[in-house]
């Protein structure tokens, strides 16, 4: 069922058993060989994909095209939302929502500069919500729930999804090869790795987070091995994407609201 073409009607009688899909997105650098509308486009296709196959269950709302990317900004073609802001932003969005009296919400993200807004956001609609509308809202981001898949296992050949890299340049050539120009790849020099913060992707989260502007990892707004991309692969990881997210909301469409343990 999609948001933007039922009636308030419609909408009303919907709120007691559809999962609510909001896709986010970003609009951004990715290198000099992806279109700005890379993370976007992968996400809404990938909701669009849920709502087919799940057309009873789902309620597909519209792209958020815009996402908290003001790390991007410093090489041009990013339309950003800072991160204080873009929290507030989703705060309103589920907040309609909510009001509206929706209860399984999902929040489903394509940028990795959204996360922790994001995460931001849920505690402040959990603050105010859990006791009197008791919603349970969700993030899911497509390529953490698309797993191995998404983390070197062949036929990949680079150890996990980044940016502008092997994994967003495949899944592009895939669903929109005019938006991918092959003959500008070109591997970005990266810091030297220092055995706990993944410049390169290539080191295992140890429990340390340094966040830094991309001008400052990356010489050309990309990383990875984007040279690496083929429509092939695009198709391989956008099924594993689909088919995880796919038995999540299947799972999550049954999940009970939850009440309070705490006796009064």
């Amino acid at each position: 069922m999609l948001f933007y073409a039922s009636t308030y009607a419609d909408l009303n009688k919907a709120t007691k058993d559809k999962v609510v899909l909001l896709p986010l997105g970003a609009i951004e650098q990715h290198g000099p060989h992806l279109s700005v509308s890379t993370d976007t486009d992968i996400v809404t296709y990938v909701a669009q994909q849920i709502e087919k196959l799940l057309p009873y269950s789902v309620l597909l709302c519209p792209t958020l095209p815009f996402g908290s990317s003001h790390h991007h900004l410093s090489f041009g073609g990013t339309i950003s939302l800072a991160p204080e802001l873009y929290t507030q932003v989703v705060i309103d969005l589920v907040n309609s929502l909510v009001v509206s009296g929706f209860r399984k919400i999902l929040l489903l993200n394509g940028h990795g500069g959204n996360i922790t807004p994001v995460k931001q956001a849920l505690a402040v609609l959990s603050k105010r919500f859990d006791v009197s509308h008791q919603p349970t809202i969700a993030l899911a981001t497509y390529w953490e729930v698309g797993g191995k898949a998404f983390a070197g296992e062949a036929p990949m050949q680079s150890p996990a999804l980044s940016h502008a890299c092997e994994y967003e340049t495949s899944m592009m050539l895939h669903l929109f090869a005019d938006k991918v120009w092959m003959d500008r790849v070109e591997r970005a020099q990266r810091p030297e790795s220092n055995g706990y913060i993944p410049w390169e992707d290539d080191e295992p989260y140890r429990g340390v987070t340094v966040f830094k502007q991309t001008e400052f990892i990356s010489s050309n707004g990309s990383s990875g091995e984007p040279q690496l991309g083929t429509a092939e692969k695009g198709q391989y990881l956008l099924d594993k994407a689909i088919e995880g997210l796919v038995t999540f909301v299947e799972s999550f469409k049954s999940w009970p609201l939850l009440d309070s343990l705490v006796n009064e």
